[in-house]
């Protein structure tokens, strides 16, 4: 048996007739920028989100970007993220011309120390960008209330965490806008590249539409100059078929991370931690092995796909080696990247695949 890291042929297969009248709509339609099915996503992902706004764009980075621009944030300011994230967090940040200020995570839940936040902020710093790492939300009361008692703006990397929930609450609902990616492997995902900014303020919403299509408020009528940041009708169509499923879809990644936790209880690896105020959505079934290397090189032998998600954190990558920080710096993002592997985690995994991880990682441990 062989086990892949996702499945999107098994996600496709009972949807299939959905899908594809979806795409044959589009094509008759020939509405391919911007057409109806845009509209229609956006404010079913808005209702899904709980919020007022969705705009559709073309990726989660994109999402980032134009959320900071449309605040107002650019050179000479600064904005606080996490070390331990995929390099597009920090990338929107530079991308306006502001300066990413990393801080460390909580080595629990992956996720920002927000102990850490408040001595990072400096007069400079006009915003946070918490990410709501692997599909559980970060510890958001406290952030937010950093951010109300100095006057800092807050955008949700929400990009792996599709449908969760803090504190009974939609992730996308707590800061001034929130960034979703739909790379194909999300838990929403497109079959393409595809993004979006969810956000209870209609001046950001207002702004980022603009922003995402050249500046335009009707057409050959630019206000400024901006970006093609659109996203396609195809996508929005496919996305709005896959939304009805995105809560069954989570559950089910919930089961999966249920049996994975009975199964590994006893076994010497670190299991994920799901906080009490978080309903966690598993984009990412992420484990920790001192033998992390020797694992998955084992795993991959038995027809086992893995991950690591991410083994260098920003800090330490070439690009960010202008912001000065180096080894050392952030101690508890740097340990556990060391020692982080991504197990196959998708809604279609069945018990039986979950059984065949489960003995391969125990019969590494009987013979390492």
């Amino acid at each position: 048996m062989g086990v892949p890291f996702v499945d999107l042929k098994a996600q496709y297969r009972p949807i299939a007739r959905e899908i594809d009248q979806a795409i044959a709509k589009v094509l008759q339609g020939t509405d391919f920028i911007l057409g109806e099915e845009v509209g229609l996503f956006e404010e079913a992902l808005a209702d899904y989100c709980q919020v007022k706004h969705a705009v559709g764009l073309d990726s989660g980075v994109s999402a980032l970007e134009l959320a900071l621009r449309a605040l107002d944030i650019g050179p000479g300011d600064e904005v606080i993220t996490v070390a331990n994230s995929f390099i597009a967090t920090a990338s929107a940040i530079s991308f306006v011309g502001a300066k990413p200020v990393l801080v460390d995570i909580n080595p629990t839940t992956y996720n920002m120390d927000v102990a850490a936040i408040g001595r990072a902020v400096t007069g400079k710093t006009r915003a946070i960008i918490p990410v709501h790492l692997y599909g559980q939300p970060a510890d958001m009361d406290p952030i937010l209330k950093i951010a109300k008692d100095r006057d800092i703006r807050v955008i949700e990397d929400a990009c792996q965490a599709h449908g969760a929930r803090y504190k009974g609450r939609r992730v996308g609902t707590f800061g001034h806008a929130a960034a979703f990616s739909f790379y194909p492997a999300k838990n929403l995902g497109a079959y393409g590249d595809g993004g979006a900014l969810v956000t209870n303020s209609y001046e950001v919403a207002e702004k980022v539409r603009m922003l995402r299509n050249y500046g335009q408020t009707r057409k050959y009528h630019h206000s400024f100059l901006a970006y093609n940041h659109r996203l396609d009708t195809m996508q929005a169509a496919i996305l709005r078929v896959k939304l009805k499923y995105l809560d069954h879809w989570n559950d089910a990644r919930r089961r999966h991370a249920r049996l994975y936790n009975e199964l590994l209880k006893d076994t010497g690896l670190i299991l994920p931690f799901n906080s009490k105020h978080s309903e966690h959505v598993y984009h990412l079934y992420v484990v920790q092995s001192e033998h992390r290397d020797a694992l998955r090189e084992w795993l991959g032998a038995k027809g086992i796909a893995t991950g690591m998600h991410y083994p260098i954190p920003i800090h330490l990558q070439s690009a960010y080696a202008h912001l000065g920080y180096g080894e050392g710096d952030f101690p508890a993002t740097e340990a556990c990247v060391q020692r982080i592997l991504s197990l196959p985690m998708f809604p279609e995994l069945t018990d039986s695949q979950i059984e065949y991880v489960v003995d391969a990682i125990r019969e590494f441990e009987l013979n390492w």
